[in-house]
């Protein structure tokens, strides 16, 4: 694997990925859970061919990404990760980028594209649909595919990830697509990015404050409010949905349109699980290469989307 770059913002020492052109329009790539940066490896070189530089940063807790001090919250908040992804792009002076998000990826992106518009060329989500206003409880199919949600919020869901991570992230990996789409190697692969000290904290507060079980951090309270009170999306979108989802089933990302005033499309990957970028990378590649041309490519940056 390539080895991976740092960057310091005022939290965090943040390992990332990054080739392709040095002028390329940049393309800022965030990983989902239970995943990591090299998720998007083989869409990334597909990228770089076609003219954009990329950058997929570990997200807080993950791999090579460790905070600076002990005393800063282990927070898992959207809000949390979605400012990481700011002053990521600020450290490395990006001053506006694609955004391309996978499950907690897809997240921080629509956040980014729905509170700071300014900073997006365009955002690309997989494996969720957005919706505005603060989480519902969601209708009872999804509620039992979340089961490792609620499991997280108990004691004894706290002492299994905590004491077996390893065997916890791989039940996801195979119960959220249809099977026989990765091998032992590559899930221990991956899985080496779940062995950061940090990653039990983060998980954990993620999914519990997500549901009202947790305290979120007053840091980012005021982004936080901004991300519930915005209802709509201001920049080109483009959402890539597994037809064969085990976790975040396809019909939840239906009829969306509404939310989105710059365009939006949605395209479902027959026979496609949770993790489309692993699975169908093919499918992924020339899906996002399209939109990103339109949106993101240096003609459509100098001359407007054609």
């Amino acid at each position: 694997m390539q080895a991976p770059s740092f960057c310091e913002t005022s939290l965090l020492r943040i390992g990332y990925l990054t080739d392709g052109p040095k002028d390329g329009p940049p393309v800022l790539l965030l990983h989902g859970w239970p995943d990591d940066a090299t998720t998007f490896a083989d869409v990334a070189s597909f990228l770089h061919a076609a003219g954009f530089r990329t950058f997929s940063p570990w997200l807080r807790g993950f791999g090579p990404t460790t905070f600076l001090s002990d005393e800063t919250t282990r927070s898992g908040e959207i809000a949390a990760m979605a400012q990481d992804a700011l002053d990521f792009a600020d450290a490395l002076s990006l001053e506006r980028f694609a955004v391309v998000g996978h499950d907690w990826g897809a997240r921080i992106a629509y956040l980014l594209a729905s509170v700071h518009p300014e900073r997006l060329v365009c955002c690309a989500a997989m494996s969720l649909g957005w919706q505005p206003g603060k989480l519902s409880t969601p209708p009872l199919e999804q509620v039992k595919a979340f089961w490792y949600q609620w499991f997280m919020a108990t004691k004894r869901g706290e002492e299994s990830v905590r004491q077996n991570g390893r065997a916890f992230t791989r039940f996801q990996w195979d119960n959220w697509s249809p099977p026989g789409w990765f091998d032992d190697e590559l899930f221990d692969r991956v899985a080496k990015s779940f062995e950061n000290p940090d990653w039990a904290d983060v998980t954990l507060h993620s999914y519990r404050v997500r549901w009202g079980e947790a305290d979120p951090d007053p840091r980012y309270a005021e982004l936080a409010r901004k991300q519930t009170e915005a209802q709509n999306i201001a920049v080109p979108t483009f959402l890539l949905h597994g037809e064969s989802d085990r976790v975040v089933p396809a019909k939840s990302s239906e009829g969306k349109e509404r939310y989105f005033r710059a365009g939006y499309e949605r395209q479902l990957l027959p026979g496609v699980g949770h993790f489309p970028t692993r699975e169908a990378p093919e499918q992924v590649r020339q899906a996002l290469g399209k939109f990103l041309n339109a949106f993101a490519g240096r003609n459509s940056i100098q001359n407007g989307p054609q």
